[in-house]
């Protein structure tokens, strides 16, 4: 267990000695990717391990508070991808956040995020485990607002760091009905509740109204409906953080922590309105988000939408009791996304930080690595069948769908075409026809420092759901069973989807398509501004405003200063200087002291 502390311990040693001690020092950006470079070793080397330790951290009445580390299957595999990924964006980042000014802090929030998701992957129970959600909170708010001198960074951080309090609200509840329900919250002690038939035992309405609280959280970190609108504007962050809290780690945590809690109390327990709901939750998130992606401009919030609809699908899935499909798709979808990011990173830093599409073309032949890479990624994500890692775990989250629910199976299948016809229009708009811009005249290759991690992931894009891969870095993966019905369905999603983006984009100047209501992204954005923030946050804010000055400053703090003002007044005046002043006052003091010594 040594090792595990180290890899547990290490980031936020290297960032609070980066922070505090060395700050402006040059080499703080080679350290902290030294340290990322030591955890992803260590991850390796503890593949296979099965262990627990821990120490007791507080004791509050009957419950004993534990920060414990817990090794298995699941916890050392998805350690491997946090580490994994973390480790190519410490090293990309070299490069890309090189003449930031602020690159010192940039390296201490990657450190301090990489800490938070170490802690919530070991974690040996629900305390510790939201312990560290809430800490990935707050570093992920300090990595979307990086360039917090821009107010749409610093909108953005806010409204990640508000939309993720909501659920984590709804998270803190779960964990504490769930508690009284079972009397534990350790992973373990679940399971052996649950093997106990204290599952049958409990109320399925409590129980159900507990998971799905627990669920909420995931609804925040995991951006699914209706929370999902941080997301997309946390991509005013710099890429590369959006390589990693966007694709592999934060936003992935949530699907970890249901895949957990369904490991320790049994997948029955989702059964009914709970599984129900988790499934079409995410199963219409995955579908929302694929249609307001086909009509986005922004290469990272074209990501940023796939994103979602990936999670989507991951949550279907444990939703529908097949969280090891979830799982693996987790898994693959780590790597390519990371890879996509990580290439519209590359094109942005190419292109002079321009971002959008259609004031790119003509990279193929400018960036033919990263064309190559990006490549990669988007047959990945649209699952091109046998030869991409994303093809094997999309399949068996669709099979889960075609065995549990045919609704959700065809809101799946209509997902798969939407994806591929969104990518080949952001690679086709991207890559191919001419330069529309000067920035894309002007864009040339990357350098290795930059290069090297797309050409890692490009290569786990497509060989890590193969079994010899899979099998070797502990992936969580369900027993293949073949379906020809899911993958016809597949191939033809992927063949029609691909051949209308080419027809409709190749050659085009602009937009031959024009949905205002995708690309307005359903107008939630307006409808949260317009109602939600204007009559509650507005109105709330409005509120407390009026007690703070009336109460607070107007009677509390002010009454009291004015009190003690007028009576330091009236005493003054008592002070006048005159004798005969003092004479009086005298005489009228003994008088009364002797009337109330006498007559009471």
């Amino acid at each position: 267990m040594n090792l595990a502390w180290i890899l547990f311990y290490l980031p936020i040693a290297i960032a609070a000695l980066n922070q505090l001690v060395l700050r402006r020092n040059p080499v703080v950006p080679y350290l902290a990717t030294a340290a990322s470079g030591v955890c992803f070793v260590i991850s390796l080397l503890l593949l296979g391990t099965t262990d627990s330790a821990g120490f007791s951290w507080a004791h509050v009445g009957g419950l004993d508070i534990h920060i414990a580390l817990k090794l298995d299957h699941l916890s050392t595999g998805m350690m491997v991808v946090v580490t994994g990924v973390g480790l190519l964006v410490h090293v990309f980042s070299l490069a890309y956040m090189k003449k930031d000014e602020a690159v010192n802090r940039y390296y201490c929030g990657l450190g301090l995020f990489m800490f938070s998701m170490t802690g919530i992957v070991l974690s040996e129970n629900f305390i510790m485990m939201f312990i560290f959600w809430e800490l990935v909170g707050l570093s992920s708010y300090l990595l979307i607002s990086h360039w917090y001198h821009k107010d749409s960074a610093a909108d953005a951080g806010k409204k990640a760091f508000l939309c993720n309090r909501l659920g984590d609200f709804s998270f803190m509840i779960g964990v504490l009905m769930l508690w009284g329900i079972s009397g534990c919250l350790t992973f373990e002690g679940l399971k052996s509740w649950a093997d106990a038939g204290g599952v049958a035992q409990a109320s399925a309405g409590v129980l159900g109204a507990a998971i799905l609280c627990i669920f909420g959280g995931a609804i925040g970190k995991s951006a699914q409906l209706p929370l999902h609108v941080w997301l997309p504007d946390a991509m005013e962050g710099p890429t590369p953080a959006s390589a990693l809290i966007h694709a592999a780690t934060m936003v992935a945590a949530g699907v970890y922590m249901l895949f957990r809690l369904q490991l320790s109390i049994g997948a029955e327990a989702f059964e009914g309105f709970a599984g129900t709901t988790i499934a079409w939750v995410g199963g219409l998130t995955a579908l929302l988000s694929a249609l307001m992606a086909t009509q986005q401009n922004d290469i990272k919030r074209i990501l940023a939408y796939s994103t979602l609809s990936q999670l989507g699908y991951m949550v279907m899935a444990v939703g529908l009791l097949a969280g090891e499909a979830g799982m693996f798709h987790l898994y693959t979808h780590a790597w390519f996304k990371a890879l996509l990011f990580l290439g519209a990173g590359a094109i942005i830093f190419a292109c002079h930080h321009q971002q959008d599409i259609w004031k790119m073309g003509g990279l193929l032949g400018k960036m033919p690595v990263t064309a190559a890479s990006f490549a990669a990624g988007t047959a990945a994500l649209i699952a091109v069948p046998y030869v991409t890692s994303g093809f094997w775990s999309k399949e068996e989250i669709l099979a889960a769908a075609f065995h549990g629910d045919k609704f959700l199976f065809a809101i799946a299948v209509g997902v798969a075409f939407l994806t591929a016809f969104y990518m080949t229009r952001a690679f086709v708009v991207t890559f191919l026809g001419k330069p529309r811009s000067d920035d894309a005249s002007h864009a040339h290759e990357v350098g290795p420092v930059m290069w090297i991690p797309l050409a890692v992931l490009a290569i786990l894009a497509i060989f890590s759901g193969f079994g010899f891969v899979s099998e070797k870095l502990n992936a969580t993966r369900p027993e293949h069973i073949a379906n020809t019905t899911v993958l016809i369905a597949s191939i033809a999603t992927l063949v029609l989807g691909v051949s209308a983006g080419f027809v409709l984009y190749r050659g085009k100047e602009s937009d031959p398509l024009s949905i205002p209501l995708f690309r307005n992204r359903f107008y939630f954005d307006g409808i949260y501004d317009n109602f939600v923030v204007r009559y509650f946050q507005d109105a709330f804010a409005a509120i407390v405003h009026f007690f703070d000055e009336l109460l607070i400053n107007g009677l509390l703090v002010g009454g009291l200063s004015r009190g003690a003002a007028s009576a330091g007044d009236l005493f003054r005046k008592l002070q006048g200087g005159q004798l005969q002043a003092y004479s009086f006052a005298f005489g009228l003091g003994v008088i009364l002291v002797i009337h109330f010594i006498v007559f009471l």
